[in-house]
This record gives C-alpha cells, structure tokens and sequence, in this order.
C-alpha cells in the first residue's frame, strides 16, 4: 500500500508541473524565464539539502553534469515558455510523447533491435503526437508552443538517456539542477520581465514540491517497480494533466485532445509491455 501511494503521489507531482506552470504564466503572474529560473533555484536548494541529509556529497564534476545541466537548460526553457499559449493537458501530452519516442528511438538505434510489437506501439504513439500536433487554422501561438514543448521533450530524453548509468540519480540530479542554475541565468537574464508574488509561490512550489520532492520520492520507489510496471506507470501523467487542466483551469477537453491521448498512451504502452525479449546487437 506504501508503495501504491508513494507511486501514486509522484504521478500527480509530475502532472502538476504542468498545472502550476500554466497557473503561473498564461494570466501573467510571472513570465517564462522567472519561472524557470525560480523553479530550478528551488528544486536545487530542496535536492541538495536532501542529498546532505544523506550525508552524500553532490557531484559537481565532470562530463556526465555539463550534459545534465545544458539538456535540463533546454527542458527547462522550452517547458516554460510553451506554457505561454498551450493548455496545461496538451503540453504534457506533447512532452510525455516525445520523451518517450525519443528514448524508444535512442536506445533502437545504439542499444537493442527492436520487436514488431514495440514498432507497431511506436508507430501508434507516434500517430497520436501528430493529431495533438496538427495546427488549427491560424494558430500560430499553438505552433511555437507546441515548438517549445517538443525542443523541452528532446531535453528531457536527452537527460534522462545521459543520467541512466549513474550511481546516484538523487545526487546526480541535485547537481544537475545546481549547475544549470548559472547557464540558465546566463543564458536568460536578458529574457526576464516581471514577477509578483503568486507567481514566485507557484515557481517554488514547483521546483521545490512538485519537481524536487517529486524526483526523490521517484528515485525511492523505482528500486521497488520492474521496469515494465515503473514505464507504464508514467502512462497516467499526461492524462492526469489533461482531467486536472480541464477541473482545475477550465481548460477544453477536445474529440482531437481525446483521440491523441488514446493512441499515445496506448501505442506506447504497447511498446514499453513487450512480451518478447530483443536481442542484443552484435
């Protein structure tokens, strides 16, 4: 039961970055960069006192935490400012599909050959990104958001690919977030506009709760999940994202929006729940 809910409560923390972040930034209370930048100051602060608390060290040397910090810059740029125009749902959607057809292609193309059941899954899920994706007529501020999420969904593959032979994905990741702080700024400052305080507290739930606790409570649970049931389970967020979006923010539930969840999440639970074993390549 622990597990259940400990897993469950993750779910609903990766859902509502997506919440909080259209909270904050489509009535105005902050702008995209702020947020960004707020959001990763607090998911440092609260990783690396949990990593302390451990009485770990955080590792901030190396290749490994200069690939982490440039692909979680992009994530993290790319996320917030797609919440500029996309409802909370699409942009999950849209995230969520390209993460995981990214990482479905990395590890076909340099790790194992792929089985007809998980190209027949990637074919639906990939189906269903290009109905979400389809631009209504005129909808130029949907095309640049949905733009910004993919670029956010190619940084997030592109992170989780690289942190995959850690030691320590708590603590690795605690230095990733304490790295990317200064390159964000850096690269940003220019960028920044206003900020009140709602938006702040919304930035800092998200780093710190949603983002921070959500990672290390993920990290707990995933030596206790196969990794069948660990992929599977990530299937809810999207879709937790869109129901939440539709109670929570008014958002529209759309036949298309329906339809383009349906084929993701299916095509790639196909995929992620092979029946066979792929070969490795020679």
């Amino acid at each position: 039961m622990r597990l259940f809910l400990v897993t469950s409560f993750t779910m609903l923390a990766f859902a509502s970055n997506s919440i909080l972040t259209r909270m904050a930034i489509e009535p105005g209370y902050i702008d995209p960069i702020s947020f960004a930048l707020i959001r990763v100051l607090a998911g440092a602060a609260l990783l690396c006192a949990l990593v302390l608390m451990k009485g770990a060290s955080v590792p901030i040397r190396g290749r490994a935490r200069l690939i982490g910090a440039a692909s979680l810059c992009i994530y993290m740029i790319g996320f917030s400012v797609a919440y500029i125009t996309l409802d909370a749902g699409l942009g999950a959607l849209i995230l969520f599909g390209v993460v995981q057809i990214s990482m479905f292609t990395y590890g076909a193309v340099y790790g194992v050959t792929p089985t007809l059941r998980q190209l027949i899954g990637a074919g639906i899920a990939f189906l269903g990104l290009v109905v979400a994706l389809w631009p209504e007529p005129g909808d130029s501020g949907g095309i640049m958001g949905a733009a910004s999420m993919i670029c956010a969904g190619l940084g997030w593959a592109a992170y989780t690919i690289s942190g995959k032979a850690e030691a320590n994905p708590l603590a690795a990741t605690a230095a990733n977030f304490l790295i990317c702080l200064p390159f964000l700024f850096i690269l940003t400052f220019a960028f920044i506009e206003q900020a009140s305080g709602i938006g702040v507290l919304l930035a800092v739930l998200c780093g710190a709760l949603t983002s921070g606790l959500g990672y290390a409570l993920w990290y707990s649970v995933l030596p206790n999940l196969q990794q069948s049931v660990a992929a599977v389970v990530q299937l809810s967020v999207p879709i937790i994202a869109i129901l939440a979006g539709a109670l929570v923010l008014n958002e529209r539930l759309s036949l298309e929006i329906a339809v383009a969840a349906a084929l993701v999440v299916a095509g790639i639970g196909l995929a992620v729940t092979k029946q066979s074993s792929p070969r490795d390549r020679s």
